[in-house]
């Protein structure tokens, strides 16, 4: 069974918005709380690349090519991590994964598939 569950990818037009979902299915709060939770995509052929991260203390990083048009975030009373993805264009289709890391537990999600339609 996933440990990690993503939700919220799908086809999109061009401009349009999505947003991802994922949330660990047994973790305690206190865990999630001194997490650091990024979000990755991939192509195919190509590595996979790191897009957005939050840090335990709420700090965010982006990637160049998504600053100013993703967000990341996280509710703790849900234990659940967010990527809000606004307007998309053709080259954010891939699949994107989710990634928490707390001590030395490195777990991954199973992909979701965000397709943006030109």
């Amino acid at each position: 069974q996933a440990q990690l569950v993503e939700s919220g990818g799908g086809l999109v037009q061009a401009g349009g918005s999505l947003r991802l979902s994922c949330r660990h299915s047994r973790m305690i709060l206190s865990t999630f709380w001194s997490t650091t939770m990024s979000w990755y995509r991939q192509t195919p052929g190509n590595q996979r690349e790191q897009v957005a991260r939050i840090t335990s203390d709420g700090t965010t990083i982006y990637a160049d090519s998504v600053k100013g048009r993703f967000t990341i975030s996280k509710d703790n009373s849900r234990k659940t991590m967010y990527l809000q993805m606004n307007s998309l264009k053709p080259e954010d289709t891939a699949v994107y994964y989710c990634n928490f890391v707390w001590g030395q537990n490195d777990v991954w999600g199973q992909g979701t598939r965000v397709t943006v339609s030109s």
